[in-house]
């Protein structure tokens, strides 16, 4: 948005809470945003989590039980989810700087948390400014079973209605997500569009995307599988290390390593139950040798790294595992950029899942017919071997593929419909630009993805 002349707030969690709950911060990540952009961070109450009894308030100290019914009144009540309180702080945050700093031309809500897309909402309500609904996650539907989150009657449906009857679009990371949407609101179905995932260019090295050498000689290495990307309790990760142990046993592969490189679950409580499921046991250590050292599994658990540093594993990598939970509403960011690499991907996921129709086309994918051990020592023992006698054809093909995904091509439609919405004018190619919708005569311009007054015409905010 930035570097198509917008001008960027972004409300953001606070840090106390990424370092305290999540455990997950990337700093050198953060420092590659740009300059322009205003950064805020509202406040969070952080209730649920905080079990630490000196950090308690005055009436949570006092009256515990009371202090939690309160707390479950508002989940009830007001909004149902445990970030209300700072979507709330990111309204008021907004109204002063719309009022301050110049007023915002559109808002962009990404979910989860689907707090935002209620303050999205009230400021739309207090302001008049349009607004965006990003469904990068589901709210309503459970993708891991296919059915929906919430009992019949629960707010948050009452919620999406809401929010998606005022917004001026909504986005979804494929068709079965929109599909799925545009049935249950038929009303808004025309405002609903699909922006996939995609890959950063900036973000992985010439390395990264070259053709690799495959391990040979006297001291040859072991092959490398890769995981990237956050293991999390709702993915097949038994029936991953069950498959890669049977691959295991083939002579070619007896070395082979698995690398998982991320984060364990989303919270720190996570990580531990996860350690124990990829050590192939439920209570393994961290290199994967099972407990008492009796045999090395060859799963190597790296742990997180920054997303500036994404690169190196894939340099690393001789295979890549596409590892996901779900089936056909799930897609899954990190397939875009696995393919970006140009190397061969191993899937582990039940058929038919909707990354299949991004992969489609893609000339070293090896699917899994199922989640059994034996389907999964399949797909990966294909991928090894291509890996192993690599094709500069097929590497070639691969990458021409991924190409259509790069993030900046996806994203147009998208700030197009938000210049549309704001009223304001697409810069053409020689700077003058050209209209995508009528301005405001002295409306509410206005987005809470963005500011620095004054802007003009061509500089939304």
């Amino acid at each position: 948005m930035a570097a198509r002349g917008w001008d960027v707030t972004v409300c953001a969690a606070p840090l106390s809470f990424l370092h305290e709950v999540t455990g997950s911060v990337d700093e050198a990540l953060l420092d590659t945003v740009s300059p322009g952009v205003r950064m805020e961070r509202p406040s969070l109450n952080q209730f649920v989590w905080d079990k630490d009894l000196r950090r308690y308030g005055p009436f949570r100290r006092t009256f515990p039980v009371a202090a939690q019914d309160l707390y479950d009144w508002g989940m009830r009540r007001l909004f149902p989810e445990h970030y209300a309180s700072w979507a709330l702080a990111a309204v008021r945050r907004a109204l002063r700087l719309h009022a301050t700093r110049g007023r915002f031309d559109a808002v962009l809500a990404t979910g989860n948390p689907f707090a935002s897309f209620a303050a999205a909402w009230a400021f739309h309500r207090l302001t008049g400014v349009p607004y965006v609904l990003d469904y990068r996650d589901s709210w309503t539907l459970n993708l891991f079973t296919e059915e929906p989150a919430f009992p019949a009657g629960h707010p948050a449906w009452e919620w999406e209605r809401r929010v998606l009857g005022a917004a001026g679009a909504s986005v979804f990371v494929n068709e079965a997500l929109r599909g799925w949407h545009a049935e249950r609101y038929p009303d808004v179905a025309d405002r609903m569009m699909v922006v996939p995932n995609g890959w950063d260019a900036d973000l992985l090295s010439a390395e990264a995307r070259a053709l690799p050498a495959p391990p040979s000689g006297a001291r040859r290495r072991p092959l490398r599988f890769s995981y990237v990307g956050t293991v999390s309790s709702a993915q097949p990760v038994e029936e991953m290390v069950a498959g890669f142990q049977r691959l295991r046993a083939h002579p070619d592969f007896a070395d082979a390593e698995l690398h998982i490189h991320g984060h364990l679950g989303f919270f720190r409580q996570s990580h531990t139950p996860l350690l124990g499921r990829l050590a192939g046991d439920g209570d393994g250590d961290k290199n994967g040798t099972e407990r008492g050292g009796s045999r090395d599994t060859g799963v190597r658990v790296r742990g997180p790294l920054s997303k500036t540093e994404i690169s190196r594993a894939y340099e690393e990598a001789d295979v890549l595992v596409f590892l996901a939970g779900g089936a056909r509403y799930v897609t899954s960011g990190k397939i875009f950029e696995y393919m970006a690499t140009g190397r061969p991907i191993a899937s582990v996921h039940l058929p038919g899942i909707a990354a299949g129709e991004v992969l489609e086309g893609y000339p070293l994918w090896f699917a899994s017919e199922g989640l059994d051990a034996e389907s999964v020592s399949r797909s990966l023992l294909a991928a090894g071997r291509a890996a192993l006698a690599p094709s500069r054809a097929r590497h070639a093909h691969a990458l021409r593929h991924s190409d259509a995904y790069v993030r900046d091509t996806l994203l147009a439609p998208l700030e197009a419909r938000l210049r549309s919405l704001a009223g304001r004018r697409t810069p053409s190619a020689d700077g003058s630009g050209a209209s995508t919708g009528t301005p405001h005569a002295d409306g509410p311009p206005g987005s809470v993805a963005a500011h620095r007054p004054p802007h003009t015409e061509e500089t939304p905010a």
